[in-house]
């Protein structure tokens, strides 16, 4: 389940945690972003809590949810700085940390942070290896860190591929997905809009979004994140999947 870490404040962060969890579901993940520039306000409304800072609040209140990013826009930090807060709340989280990660899109944020826009992916790749190396040293106490890279681009999917551990693909319809489909390891992020209209995976009837999830598993994702906007959303889900603890 992804919940929002923006405009909210900790003790919902706290109390939609902790309900998540005690729902019965697998994961609990969170979007990034550092600087709330106009094109981020547009979609993500200040405040806007840090993802590493916020999951380690969230795990110091939960017992066995794993934690996650959906996505950390790689190029916004020193990959070292990333690859030693990943770690370390891997460590003190005991081993719950799932790192999802993309190259970002809010040109505004780059250019606030001096980072080049146009230079994202290659920055990303280059990033992703740093991270990957100071892992393997000993002294990070990194454990195994899944990396799910995000993205629907064919440059998301091959970066995936070479670096990730599976293809992080969000928000989308069943045959567009079909049609990327490699046979690589995916698990994807669907909207959650129980009685809405239907355009994409998640969308329309409770029976409709169950299909969406089964026909998921069919096509081999073991796991699939959900993006809802409404809470109540979440507990029917639950309900019908019968994930109540």
């Amino acid at each position: 389940m992804n919940i929002p870490n923006f405009d909210t404040d900790p003790g919902r962060l706290r109390d939609q945690a902790q309900a998540v969890e005690g729902l019965g579901f697998d994961l609990l993940m969170m979007s990034d972003h550092v600087v709330v520039t106009p094109d981020v306000a547009a979609q993500y409304p200040a405040p806007f809590y840090e993802p590493f800072t916020t999951l380690a609040y969230v795990a110091g209140m939960t017992e066995r949810i794993q934690l996650g990013t959906t996505v950390l826009i790689v190029p916004y930090r020193h990959p070292l700085l990333t690859a030693r807060m990943a770690a370390n709340l891997n460590d003190l989280s005991g081993g719950r940390l799932v790192l999802g990660v993309g190259v970002g899109w809010a040109r505004q944020e780059f250019e606030a942070l001096g980072i080049p826009f146009e230079r994202r992916g290659r920055i990303t790749d280059d990033h992703l290896g740093e991270i990957r190396k100071a892992w393997q040293d000993e002294g990070y106490r990194a454990g195994h860190i899944p990396i799910w890279v995000g993205g629907n681009s064919d440059a998301a999917i091959a970066r995936a591929r070479r670096i990730g551990d599976a293809w992080h693909p969000l928000h989308f319809t069943m045959p567009w997905l079909e049609e990327r489909l490699d046979g690589g390891p995916f698990v994807p992020r669907i909207k959650l809009r129980l009685n809405g209209k239907r355009e994409q995976a998640g969308e329309g009837t409770i029976e409709e979004v169950l299909d969406d999830l089964n026909e998921l598993g069919r096509l081999g994702a073991e796991t699939v994140v959900l993006d809802p906007v409404d809470f109540s959303d979440i507990e029917t889900i639950a309900e019908h999947l019968g994930r109540k603890s």
